[in-house]
C-alpha cells in the first residue's frame, strides 16, 4: 500500500492532466448502454458512487489514504459490473393484452394485461401500457412481483376523450438488477386496434328501459298515435297508469298476471340526418365537442326510429359532403351509421349547406323527416339555415336543431355587479333575442325547430320524433 501511495504521489500531476479523459472513459460506457440497450444506473448506483466522493475529503486530512480510496474506487465499479449481468433479459417475460376492439366515448373501457415470467428467477417489474394521448388510463402503471415461472393478470380502465381509430402497439416494461443498481427498459410488441365510437351504452340503457316501460327515466315521453289504436305492437305487464280497456284477458289468464296491449305508430317512414361538421361544431360542452353530442343524439334517435320500423340515413358535411349513408331500415343499419361517423371530427372550415342540401335533393327523392343539427352565431349563418330548410318544405318535413352556447346564456342570466358585466349581459341578451327571432322565422316558414343545450339534446330530439309520428306530420 505504501508503494502504491508513493507511485500515486509521484504521478499526481499526470493524473490531474488526464482527469478529463478518465471521466470520459467512465461516462462513455454508461452512454453506450443507454443508447443501445436502454439500460441506466438507478438511484442506488448513484448513491454508492457517491461513497468515493465522500472518501476523497479524507485526503485533506491524510494523503496516505489515497491508496485506500483508489481501492474503494475499483471495488465499487466491480460490484456495479457484477450486478449489471443480473438484469433479467427480455426473453424472461411474455406479455399479452386483451381489449375489445370497440369502445365508447368517455366511457370506461376495460383492458387486461397478462404478464408471465418464464425464467427460474423471481424479480419485480414495472409495467406501463402504450396508451395514446387521447386516452386516460387508471391506473397508469403496475408494480408486480413475479415468482419463478409464474403469471400475473392486471386490469385497468381506458377513457377516450375523442372518437376515432387508435393503435396500441406495445407494452413498456422496466426491470431491476439483483441489487437494484441498474434498470432496463423493454418494449414488448402487442398490437391492438381500438375504435372509439360515440356513446353506444345509452342504446342498451334505452332498450332495457323500453322493455320495462320506464322510458320516462331518460326523459322520453311515450306518445300514442292519435285516433288509431289498432296497430298492435306487443304485450306487456299491466301498470297502474294503463287504461283497463287495453287489458288482454286471454293473455292475462294464460300468464296468471294482468297483461295489456301496446300499440305502435305507422312504420316504413324515412328519417335523414344532416350533421354539420364545420367550425361551428368545434365548441366544447361538458368535455366533448358539439359534434360528439350531436352524434350521440343521432345514434339514439336512429335506434328508436329503426325499432319503430322506419328507415334512417345520414349526411355528414363541412365544406363538402364527407359521408353519406343511404336511408335503409333494419337494425343492421346501426352498424352503417356507426362506421360512417366514428372517425368524423369538426373541421375549422365554413360549412357548405348548399352542397349538403343538393346532395339530399339528388339522392333522397321520397318524403322524409330531415333533421339538420347545427349552431347559429351570425346573420349569414342563420340566413343559410332558414333559406335551405325553408326550400325543402313541401317535399320533406324539415326539423332544425340549433345548439345553445352555455357562455352566452350564463352571461345573460348572471346578476351584473360591474359595468363590464352589465355590458356583457346586455350584449348576450341582445344575441338571445336575435336567436329567438331566428327560431320564430323558421316556424313561420313551416320548419320545425328545437333549441337545446348540447348535453340535453337526446331526450327532446326523441320526443320531437315521437310527437311527429303521433301527429301524422310525415
Amino acid at each position: 500500500m505504501e508503494r502504491l501511495n508513493q507511485w500515486l504521489t509521484q504521478n499526481a500531476d499526470l493524473l490531474n492532466h488526464y482527469s478529463v479523459l478518465i471521466v470520459l472513459l467512465a461516462v462513455l460506457p454508461l452512454a453506450i448502454l443507454a443508447w443501445t440497450r436502454r439500460t441506466f444506473p438507478h438511484v442506488a448506483a448513484i448513491a454508492i458512487c457517491g461513497i468515493p466522493v465522500v472518501l476523497t475529503f479524507a485526503l485533506l486530512i491524510d494523503k496516505r489514504l489515497l491508496g485506500a480510496v483508489l481501492v474503494v474506487d475499483a471495488i465499487i465499479p466491480l460490484i456495479l459490473l457484477i450486478d449489471f449481468f443480473t438484469i433479467p433479459n427480455q426473453k424472461s417475460l411474455k406479455i399479452e393484452r386483451q381489449a375489445l376492439k370497440i369502445a365508447s366515448l368517455q366511457k370506461p373501457h376495460r383492458v387486461t394485461l397478462m404478464v408471465s415470467n418464464v425464467s427460474p428467477r423471481a424479480f419485480s417489474v414495472w409495467v406501463r401500457d402504450d396508451v395514446p394521448q387521447e386516452f386516460t388510463a387508471e391506473p397508469k402503471e403496475f408494480v408486480l412481483r413475479l415468482g419463478s415461472r409464474s403469471r400475473s393478470t392486471v386490469h385497468y380502465d381506458l377513457v377516450a376523450s375523442r372518437r376515432g381509430a387508435y393503435t396500441m402497439s406495445c407494452v413498456h416494461v422496466r426491470v431491476r438488477s439483483l441489487f437494484g443498481f441498474w434498470k432496463r427498459f423493454y418494449k414488448y410488441p402487442a398490437p391492438s386496434l381500438i375504435h372509439v365510437y360515440p356513446d353506444m351504452k345509452q342504446l342498451s340503457e334505452f332498450a332495457i328501459l323500453a322493455r320495462t316501460n320506464r322510458l320516462s327515466l331518460m326523459g322520453v315521453r311515450r306518445t300514442r298515435k292519435v285516433g288509431t289504436e289498432n296497430d298492435f305492437e306487443r304485450l306487456r305487464d299491466y301498470t297502474l297508469d294503463d287504461n283497463h280497456k287495453f287489458i288482454d284477458w286471454r293473455a292475462s289468464a294464460r300468464r296468471n298476471k294482468l297483461t295489456v296491449k301496446d300499440f305502435q305508430t305507422s312504420q316504413s317512414q324515412r328519417l335523414i340526418f344532416l350533421v354539420d361538421c364545420g367550425r361551428l361544431m368545434t365548441n366544447v360542452a361538458s368535455g366533448i365537442s358539439l359534434l360528439d353530442h350531436s352524434l350521440n343524439a343521432v345514434l339514439m334517435l336512429s335506434y328508436v326510429a329503426l325499432r319503430q320500423g322506419d328507415s334512417v340515413g345520414m349526411i355528414c358535411f363541412s365544406d363538402k359532403v364527407m359521408s353519406f349513408v343511404p336511408p335503409r331500415g333494419g337494425m343492421n343499419q346501426m352498424n352503417q351509421l356507426l362506421h360512417s361517423s366514428f372517425d368524423r371530427f369538426p373541421q375549422l372550415v365554413e360549412s357548405r349547406y348548399d352542397d349538403a342540401f343538393l346532395h339530399l335533393h339528388t339522392h333522397c327523392k321520397k318524403r322524409s323527416l330531415v333533421v339538420l343539427i347545427t349552431s347559429v352565431i351570425d346573420e349569414v349563418n342563420s340566413h343559410q339555415v332558414q333559406s335551405y330548410l325553408g326550400n325543402v318544405v313541401g317535399q320533406h318535413l324539415p326539423l332544425g336543431v340549433l345548439l345553445r352556447d352555455h357562455h352566452l346564456f350564463d352571461a345573460a342570466d348572471r346578476d351584473p355587479r360591474s359595468e363590464e358585466e352589465l355590458f356583457k349581459a346586455a350584449a348576450a341578451a341582445e344575441i338571445l333575442s336575435w336567436r329567438h327571432q331566428v327560431l320564430r322565422d323558421l316556424e313561420h316558414t313551416g320548419v320545425l325547430s328545437l333549441d337545446v343545450f348540447p348535453e340535453d339534446m337526446t331526450a327532446p330530439l326523441v320526443n320531437s320524433y315521437l310527437n311527429i309520428k303521433a301527429r301524422h306530420l310525415l
